[in-house]
């Protein structure tokens, strides 16, 4: 396997700022599409399944998108790529703010999807590529920290600024063309991962890795389902709007305050151990959410369950980083973004359609459903690869 792509020393530091700095903005962004459809969808009347279904779309265009990532990454370096992915959302969003439609969304989100998913990959490959390897723990959950914070930042903002008119999608728009500047001038010298072996693709990926990206997929389907359809689960306890949007926002800063010691504790306990820790330590808020919902622990639940469930992204992409490099590592984290958008398409509208079948706990119940998947295939596998 090739050793990966060495920058300039003069390199690291600029590109990691840039790198951060850019999935920051663009994590407001994303951050804030997600319960911003949902409330706009339930004041036009759509059913939890229609809600959950349209939260799909974006999910199935980052699946489609992760195919072509590492073909396009050599036809147009990650510098272009990413930079145009970012002002292609960013247009997106316009789109979507003079349409006010619903059914028109459903195409637009696909598209967003699609257009997103290279700012996923290529940041995670950046930041993989110049973390040393003694450090990548905890360097991937300060990156993870820092765009966690984007995310908190996005579903508050629609606690300040509310859901009607331009405000909230100006936030979206202005978000993603800061990231596509930032990329623009950060970027330029930390281009391309092309070591010319090639792969066999991101499918291949389940052969090679397939705890790592069944601990995507949950991770994927979990986070998804939790923000956009915690303000469906939230009003079946007659939880109030703002009150919902708030508790999105602590469950994004669950990502800012655990994802650094959840790093630290995979560079001295292993990438594989740790995937297995926050899936048993989120199923557990999840059997709790429902007994404690309208109490005051309702808080440090939600805290403790957006760290987690995102931890477990961030552990698979700790034990992706110490098994790949160059190329291989931009397929690997292709076949991460392909059952990122895979766990999307499964968690919410299988949440939105099972609230509708037996009430709002069966948000909860998804996530325990899953949890324990990952769990028992990852203890199975262990025991395999010992035999």
């Amino acid at each position: 396997m090739s050793a990966p792509q060495t920058p300039p020393a003069r390199m690291p530091l600029a590109a990691l700022f840039g790198v951060i700095a850019s999935v920051t903005v663009f994590g407001v962004a994303q951050g804030l599409s997600y319960p911003l459809f949902t409330f706009l969808m339930q004041k036009q009347g759509m059913s939890s399944g229609a809600i959950g279904l349209s939260a799909a779309m974006t999910p199935l265009g980052l699946m489609v998108s992760s195919l072509f990532v590492p073909t396009l990454v050599r036809l147009f370096g990650s510098r272009g790529l990413a930079v145009g992915s970012a002002a292609s959302a960013a247009l997106l969003f316009v789109f979507i703010g003079f349409t006010q439609n619903w059914l028109a969304w459903y195409p637009a989100r696909f598209l967003i999807g699609l257009a997103v998913n290279p700012l996923y990959i290529l940041g995670e490959v950046w930041l993989i590529t110049l973390a040393p390897p003694a450090r990548r723990g905890r360097l991937l959950g300060i990156f993870n920290a820092v765009t966690g914070a984007g995310y908190a930042s996005g579903p508050l903002s629609l606690a300040l600024l509310g859901t009607e008119g331009w405000p909230p999608f100006l936030v979206g728009i202005c978000g993603f063309s800061a990231c596509a500047a930032i990329l623009f001038v950060a970027a330029r010298r930390f281009d391309r991962f092309d070591d010319g072996v090639r792969h066999g693709g991101a499918l291949h990926f389940w052969l090679v890795a397939p705890t790592l990206l069944l601990a995507v997929t949950v991770a994927a389907a979990t986070q998804q389902s939790m923000y956009s359809l915690l303000p469906v689960f939230g009003k079946g306890y007659l939880l109030g709007e703002a009150t919902i949007s708030t508790l999105i926002s602590v469950m994004s800063v669950g990502n800012i305050v655990l994802q650094l010691p959840l790093g630290m504790a995979a560079e001295r306990f292993g990438g594989r151990r740790m995937i297995l820790a926050c899936a048993m330590t989120n199923m557990t808020g999840a059997l709790l959410l429902p007994l404690i919902v309208t109490t005051p622990l309702q808080w440090p639940v939600l805290l403790v369950m957006g760290g987690v469930g995102y931890g477990v992204y961030t552990m698979a992409l700790v034990e992706l980083g110490d098994r790949f490099s160059g190329s291989a590592l931009v397929a690997g984290n292709a076949a991460f973004g392909l059952m990122w958008g895979v766990g999307g398409i499964i968690g919410p509208p299988g949440s939105g359609f099972l609230i509708e079948m037996i009430g709002p706990i069966g948000l909860p119940a998804v996530v325990v459903t899953l949890s324990v998947l990952l769990i028992l295939f990852s203890t199975l596998r262990s025991r395999l690869r010992r035999a």
